[in-house]
Order: C-alpha cells, then structure tokens, then sequence
C-alpha cells in the first residue's frame, strides 16, 4: 500500500486539476453600492433604519446599503453641497419647505418623482394634500403643488405629552379647552412641580412652543396661504401678537423648567422621562423615546382649542426621502424609497411608537389606552377634523433662521409680542416681493 500510495496522489491531483478547468469559471458578482443619508439617529429610529435596510439588502442580492447618519441640522448645513457631488448620497432625506427642498429643487438637484409615483401607485398610500407637502414646482418658486420630490415614511403631530403617574397622584385630568389648560398649568405649578417641560437652546423647538399656540387661535385657511405664500397674508396679525404675549406670560409665571434658555431639546426630554415635569410639548416622533429607559408612563393630547377655534395642530409627514438627480442609480433608489413607504416600514416604525405615513398591515393590533394609540389617535383625529397644520419655518428659505432668532428675544423678553411678529413680518414681506 505505501508503494501505490504516491500513484495514487498524483492521479488525483490530475482528475481534481482536470475537473476544475472543465468548470466555467463562476464571474463574482458585482456590488452595487447605494449610498442613503437620513437622520434617524435615535436609538428606536435607528433600528428600524437598521431592520430596513438589511431586509433590502437580503431582497436585493449584490446591493449594499451605505447609510450616513446626519442630524437635522447637520444635514441642513452639509446636504446641498454633497447633493452637488457626482459621488453625493444616492438617496437623502430632504427637509420640506423653501430653505431646504425649495432651495436644492431650484439648483436643480432633485429627481422629480412623478413616474416613480405612478409606478408604484404612492398616490393610494398618501393623500393629495400630504403629497403637497412635498412638492415643487420645476423652478423651486411654488411650494405645494407641480412635482413630488419626496417621500415620507413617519408622520407627525405635535401636542402634549403628560405624566400619567404625576396626573393620577394630583387629581388631574386632560384639559377639554385651552382655559381649562393654562388653570391647569396654574395648579401645577402651585403644587410645585413644572408645568412644561422645555429647553429652548437648540432654537428649533421653540417654533413649536409658539406655533402650537399660533395653530388654535388661527384657521387652516390663514396657515396653508401663509406657508404656501399665497393671498398675500402677514404675520404681522393679532392673533400671532395674542401667541407671542402667551409665551411671555408662561415665562413670566414660571411655567417652563428653569433655566430653559440654556437647557438642549435632548436634554430636556431627559428630565421629563426622569419625571421632572408634568407636560411637555413637541411631537410623536418622542412617543418611541418615551417608551424606553424610563420608569414613568405618558399620555399624549392634542393642545384644545376654546370653543369658537379649529382645534388646528402643527402636523404633517415626516423629513422625506430624495434622489439625487445625477444619481447613476435612479431606478434602484426608487425602489428604496417604496422600501421605505411600505407597509412593514409602516408596521416596524407603529412598532416603535413612531406615526406611519403610510397605511398599517389589515392585521396589525392597536392596543387602547397606550402612548403609540394615543398619539395615533390624534393624528387621526386631525386628519378627520381637516386641522392638519404646518411647520411655519417651511414659510421662506430664510425664515428658519429669523424666527428661531426672533423667538430666542421673545422667549429672553428682550422684544415686545409686537416687535416680535413685525420683524418676523419684514423677513416674510421680502419673500413675497422677491418670488
């Protein structure tokens, strides 16, 4: 056997030598790299972000996701220019209004979205009036209308946010009108504890402060001509000076977290998860934050009206996704963003506790009583009432900037409620004659 072993080596050396040059030679796969900037960088959004994108990659054998987390304002700063670069994000999501979507639709930096629209039927998941808030005209000059540049996968509402624990242990209940809300601030604050959780240093989250105010003593009419720039409207109103007076009588009575000037919105929703607070106000995209790393419940309730008022609330669809005009993968980032719309993102993100923009699966189960409920029930309720308002900031390209100054003054009480909707006014005037 020792003899006919090297024999017996060297033939099966050959007939392996011989079977491997008789098989084609398999040609590897290229990759396709799609490279995606979003700012889902929250921990619960994030893994969804996370869920999807490896779910794409597994359907789509040979594609590799490249994801940039940004944060809102890092994706404000840096976004256009890289939309510009022939190696700039393949897909991106894009901040509605004319300082962000306006700005990058006019430098002609977007795929309009008309076809893909048609191809995949968007039109029976989003409304005519949600589609709007995502659409410009080809020259970037007319907001609301002309053609869809984005897609939005959350949906959103902002209202308030309580403490059911500090609720139930002092006898209070949701507030019915907007009296019996500030009577309430009134007892709360006379029990000691903070009425509002709030940390103006950020700047962005105090539009919301003031416009949540803003959208219950205005109409839907006034809020859409004023954010699509139409039937020439001014800020310069009573009712945006009655607003701004009411953030300066909280201020004056204590009713926000001391300190707020100096306090970030993270930081803030940190205290009121610890419990410090009895409210805050800012949006549903909290609810998934709210649900985690807090022994504390929450409730949520749109901000009532008086009656005589619309119950109007800042509402809408979340940041979209975009496609880069001069992307060589424009067919595979519109199969993305239908990734993105589709019913297990919308399943994955009511999971969180994060509002889809699209429908939920038939057999998803809403539990009553929840956080997530609540707030979907709010945006239902908005939705039903027709008082789905506006981000105002969406207004100007510039108007992000001045009213988040203008409202640092208001809220520092440096400027009267009248000097604050008046210089608000100039930078909106300006506008208008401009376009």
């Amino acid at each position: 056997m020792k003899k006919l072993f090297p024999v017996f080596s060297v033939l099966l050396v050959l007939s392996l030598l011989l079977a491997a040059c008789a098989q084609p030679t398999a040609t590897p796969t290229e990759t396709v790299t799609l490279v995606v900037w979003d700012q889902f960088y929250r921990d619960v959004e994030s893994q969804v972000m996370e869920t999807l994108n490896a779910e794409f990659e597994a359907a789509h054998p040979g594609v590799k996701i490249e994801r940039v987390v940004k944060t809102l304002d890092d994706l404000k700063v840096s976004l256009k220019l890289a939309l510009s670069q022939s190696d700039g994000p393949d897909v991106a999501q894009v901040n509605q209004g004319r300082s962000d979507m306006g700005a990058m639709v006019q430098a002609d930096l977007l795929l309009p979205l008309n076809d893909y629209s048609a191809q995949y039927k968007w039109d029976e998941r989003f409304s005519t009036s949600v589609a709007s808030r995502n659409s410009f005209t080809a020259d970037g000059k007319t907001f609301g209308q002309g053609n869809l540049y984005g897609v939005s996968p959350t949906a959103e509402v902002v209202g308030v946010f309580y403490n059911k624990g500090i609720f139930e242990a002092n006898g209070w209940a949701v507030p019915a009108t907007f009296d019996e809300f500030e009577a309430l601030l009134a007892e709360i604050k006379a029990a000691g504890i903070t009425p509002i959780s709030f940390g103006s240093l950020d700047g962005w989250n105090a539009i919301h402060e003031f416009s949540a105010v803003q959208h219950i003593l205005v109409s839907p009419e006034y809020i859409n001509d004023f954010v699509y720039g139409v039937n020439n409207v001014s800020f310069d109103t009573p009712e945006n000076q009655e607003a701004a007076r009411i953030m300066q009588d909280w201020v004056d009575k204590g009713y926000f977290t001391d300190g707020f000037s100096g306090i970030g919105y993270d930081d803030s929703n940190k205290l009121f998860k610890s419990g410090e607070g009895a409210m805050t106000i800012t949006g549903s995209w909290q609810v998934g934050e709210f649900l985690t790393d807090t022994d504390q419940t929450f409730g949520f309730f749109l901000l009532p009206a008086n009656e005589g008022n619309t119950r109007l609330a800042i509402g809408g669809v979340g940041i979209p996704f975009s496609i880069r005009k001069t992307t060589e993968h424009a067919d595979l980032a519109a199969e993305y963003l239908d990734w993105m719309v589709s019913e297990r993102a919308a399943e994955l993100w009511f999971g969180t506790g994060t509002l889809p923009a699209m429908p939920l699966p038939a057999s998803t189960v809403v539990e009553e009583g929840t956080l997530s409920t609540d707030a979907l029930n709010a945006w239902n309720t908005i939705n039903k009432e027709n008082a789905v308002g506006h981000y105002i900031d969406w207004a100007t390209p510039t108007f992000y900037d001045t009213i988040v100054a203008e409202l640092q003054k208001l809220f520092g009480k440096t400027i009267t409620p009248e000097e604050f909707t008046a210089a608000v006014q100039t930078d909106y005037a300006a506008f208008l004659a401009g376009n």
